[in-house]
């Protein structure tokens, strides 16, 4: 039940274009307890249907910029397989602080930018 609720809770995040691997990841390492290389590898086949169903979505409200996004996509292909050789590298409980820190990083940015933005309002 606990995968169903996690997987759920993911995909309205996807969908939301905010990013459910910030979810799913952190969510089966605490309640499944995979290995971080199962969990960024199962985050990864969780992504592929969620973002397809999210583009297609976003296509049809004209809500892609395609002159922005395929040079975009043709590099983060990339660097996703540059990322792929350098994590299969890496020993799990590393890489598993590495994200914590990536995490970490993006939720202080994220409390700070907008802090910033109310302010520059008033």
């Amino acid at each position: 039940m606990i995968v169903v609720l996690i997987g759920l809770a993911a995909g309205i995040v996807s969908g939301m274009g905010i990013g459910g691997g910030a979810i799913l990841i952190p969510a089966l390492v605490f309640f499944v307890k995979p290995e971080q290389h199962v969990a960024q590898s199962v985050n990864l086949l969780f992504f592929i249907p969620t973002a397809a169903v999210a583009l297609i979505i976003h296509i049809k409200n004209k809500n892609v910029d395609f002159k922005t996004g395929i040079p975009i996509l043709l590099f983060g292909l990339v660097g996703a397989i540059i990322g792929s050789l350098v994590s299969l590298s890496m020993d799990g409980h590393i890489l598993r602080k590495i994200f914590g820190v990536f995490l970490l990083a993006m939720g202080i940015y994220e409390i700070f930018s907008k802090a910033g933005k109310k302010a520059n309002r008033n």
